[in-house]
């Protein structure tokens, strides 16, 4: 039987991030479970689309979510997506 989660992997590297900020990619591929090339497209696609933004601290990035950012699907586009990381994270991390 195949496996299957609910959350896709983007969702699971903004949590990732959205609980521990100045992780290292590398670290934020291993609680995901993906490859450190997967995180870092991830988080490309995440800062593109305006959902985080990444600033170089020292020899490190750190990461801040936009909360009020919408969902993609049209299903969901009217929730936020600190809705999802007050789900799964402390609401103080989500602005709320």
């Amino acid at each position: 039987m195949k496996e299957w989660t609910f959350l896709t992997n983007h969702a699971h590297v903004l949590l990732a991030i959205a609980r521990e900020p100045t992780a290292r990619l590398r670290d934020v591929a291993e609680a995901v479970g993906i490859t450190e090339r997967a995180a870092q497209a991830i988080v490309a696609d995440l800062e593109a689309a305006g959902y985080l933004h990444r600033e170089r601290v020292g020899r490190r990035n750190e990461y801040t979510i936009n909360p009020a950012g919408r969902f993609r699907h049209p299903a969901e586009a009217d929730r936020r997506i600190g809705d999802l990381l007050a789900l799964f994270t402390d609401s103080r991390l989500t602005g709320q």
